[in-house]
């Protein structure tokens, strides 16, 4: 099939049609672009996905063509002016391997037109839209990956001014982070600094304050970059995640379970700073105190590990009350979380010494060894890489006020952020998720098995427990 590029017809033609059985327009673009279907369209044009019959295997490309929807000759002139700077800019940058390519600028019809490198993949928003919130260890990966490629655009004094979670496509082929849409970027004079002031340009959602004013600076893509971050981390937008009447984030109170770390929130609460001279200023700053905070949570893990002698694969696994925890930790290894749940039970039942009886009493809990529920909760953090365990749930508890005095609104609330209430619904153990694409941190393990209207106070007991072990 082929796609007509007038924009008054865009008639989709059977292969091998030279002229457009509607409007007669050539559909083959400068004798060498077969536009197949529309990819997307913004403020500036619209962009086809094509075949480029000029290389022997025909590969995709992108074709973008000048189509701007504002009115007016001195706002289309400035438009024509942004698409002609955007070749300039993909020329500039293109070589970078997670920046697309330009392969051609040129005028047919009367109509501006450039080609670049297509990127197969998905953005971080159908990402966001078909697997859920991202947790704290994929957005350091993505910080890692989208720094560097800011640190080589800043470099060559441009600024971006339009990143957001439909501008970077996670490409098929590696996995790379791919920032795409350089139309609104803009070249900076190498005498006046990363800064300039002109057109109020970019998607207001993720806009710095002072780009909104039309004074864009480097700062101002690390805002941008920050409040994607966390609109990944809880799928909310800018103005539910900052309150203007108290003039600050609040993005914490909707991570509904989804654990960050103290490390990792200051780096982000730096990149979104409202004031631009307290955010960062560089890349460099932001890669330096990442590189810093993951060796310090590295760090911790590997000194809480040592202390509490939690075991490794080749160190036998040592119970208090003479548990055998070799199954638990097979099912954990082999991703079995059904099952390592249903086994999570039977090993502090054997603990408690209540297996005939198949339930916990208050003093069971309140007897329970630390040694037994250090090795159950390290099994758990450590084979679903800090996603499930009693220490990821104790600090969810602490998250919503919990103490170790029972209180309903706040078991409840706990309940809702690691998803055993959902919608208002107390969910049965077999309506469970167990898989690590839950998008709820702390979903498992259930270890004790409530009729969840019924037994939620022994459960919340347990929960509450967690409180005076160092796990």
């Amino acid at each position: 099939m082929s796609q007509c590029l007038n924009p008054e017809c865009l008639t989709i033609n059977p292969d091998n049609f030279q002229f457009c059985q509607k409007c007669g327009d050539k559909l083959l673009l400068v004798e060498r672009y077969w536009a197949k279907s529309i990819l997307g369209q913004g403020g500036f044009g619209r962009t086809f996905l094509a075949v480029d019959e000029f290389k022997p295997s025909k590969p995709f490309c992108v074709i973008k063509q000048f189509l701007p929807q504002a009115q007016g000759t001195e706002t289309v002139a400035k438009a024509a002016e942004l698409f002609a700077q955007e070749a300039e800019r993909l020329e500039l940058l293109g070589k970078h391997p997670q920046i697309p390519e330009l392969y051609a600028k040129f005028t047919a019809d009367s109509r501006q037109y450039l080609v670049q490198e297509f990127i197969k993949g998905e953005t971080l928003q159908q990402e966001l839209d078909n697997h859920g919130v991202f947790n704290e260890s994929q957005i350091r990966e993505l910080l890692i990956d989208l720094l560097s490629v800011l640190q080589f655009v800043h470099s060559h004094n441009v600024i971006h001014r339009d990143i957001k979670p439909e501008n970077i496509i996670r490409r098929e082929a590696d996995k790379k982070l791919v920032l795409v849409d350089f139309g609104s970027a803009k070249v900076i004079p190498k005498n006046q600094g990363l800064t300039v002031t002109g057109t109020v340009i970019g998607s207001a959602k993720y806009s710095a304050p002072e780009q909104s004013m039309g004074k864009a600076n480097s700062g101002s893509d690390l805002y941008s970059l920050g409040v994607v971050c966390l609109h990944l981390l809880t799928q909310m937008t800018q103005f539910d995640l900052y309150d203007v009447m108290e003039s600050k984030w609040v993005w914490r109170d909707y991570l509904n379970g989804n654990f960050v770390s103290d490390e990792l929130g200051k780096i982000l609460d730096g990149l979104v700073e409202q004031k631009p001279k307290q955010r960062y200023q560089n890349v460099e700053n932001v890669l330096a105190d990442l590189k810093l905070s993951s060796y310090a949570v590295s760090t911790t893990q590997k000194n809480q590990q040592f202390s509490r002698n939690f075991v490794s694969n080749n160190v036998p696994l040592v119970s208090a009350r003479g548990v055998n925890y070799e199954k638990l930790h097979d099912l954990l290894a082999e991703a079995n979380w059904k099952e390592a749940d249903e086994e999570t039970e039977r090993c502090i039942l054997k603990v408690a010494r209540r297996v005939q009886e198949g339930w916990l009493r208050i003093e069971d809990i309140d007897n329970f060894p630390c040694e037994d529920l250090c090795i159950i909760n390290q099994l758990w953090v450590k084979y679903s890489n800090g996603k499930f365990g009693f220490s990821v749930q104790k600090r969810i508890y602490q998250s919503v006020g919990g103490t170790r005095e029972y209180d309903r609104q706040i078991w409840e609330a706990f309940c809702n952020k690691v998803g055993w209430n959902q919608r208002g619904k107390w969910l049965y153990w077999d309506n469970l998720t167990f898989s690590l694409d839950t998008h709820f941190i702390g979903h498992l393990p259930v270890g004790m098995r409530p009729q969840w209207e019924r037994d939620y106070n022994i459960k919340s007991y347990l929960v509450q427990r967690f409180l005076e072990f160092n796990i």
